[in-house]
């Protein structure tokens, strides 16, 4: 067991049997014979082991420890990537979906524009004797009157959205 737990945790380390044995002064084939079960190291030396691994010399001596490989850490970091990715993906759908929009939003308030300029306030001419007409032509006023006034705030907004928006690379 002493032999399997100085390896493994050697190993979890990422020390190789060389580091291992320059921390504890000693030469690598000591260490080598340690892992192999071939010696022991003496009673000072297992305090020195445990420091080094900063593990209780209990844990040394105990039951074999699981390894934690370097397998499950590519496979942790791997997937770790590809969750990154995804988010990555999905930050550049809403960044283009928004851009679209904005786009789309520039085209109708162009559109709305020119078909105001076309139609020049007609509505101003209808009798608003009648109830019906009153109510539309007001309405269409008032429509009119604030799109005037927002049309270019929103355009400008829009513009600089799309800017900010851009595909940057």
């Amino acid at each position: 067991m002493l032999s399997e737990n100085i390896k493994t945790i050697r190993k979890s380390k990422g020390l190789s049997q060389e580091e291992l044995a320059i921390k504890l002064n000693v030469v690598r084939q000591t260490v080598s014979k340690w892992e192999h079960g071939l010696s022991v190291p003496d009673s000072d030396m297992l305090i020195s082991i445990s420091e080094v691994f900063e593990t209780p010399v209990s844990t040394l001596l105990g039951e074999n420890i699981i390894e934690s490989k370097a397998d499950d850490l590519k496979a942790i970091a791997a997937k770790l990537e590809i969750i990154n990715l995804q988010l990555a993906q999905r930050k550049k759908t809403k960044q283009k979906t928004l851009q679209r929009l904005l786009i789309l939003s520039c085209a109708v308030i162009v559109i709305i524009s020119i078909f105001l300029i076309v139609a020049k306030s007609s509505y101003l001419g209808w009798d608003y004797t009648s109830p019906e007409t009153a109510v539309i032509g007001v309405a269409i006023h008032a429509f009119e009157w604030l799109f005037i006034r927002l049309a270019p705030i929103l355009l400008v907004g829009a513009g600089i959205g799309i800017f900010l928006t851009r595909n940057k690379s």
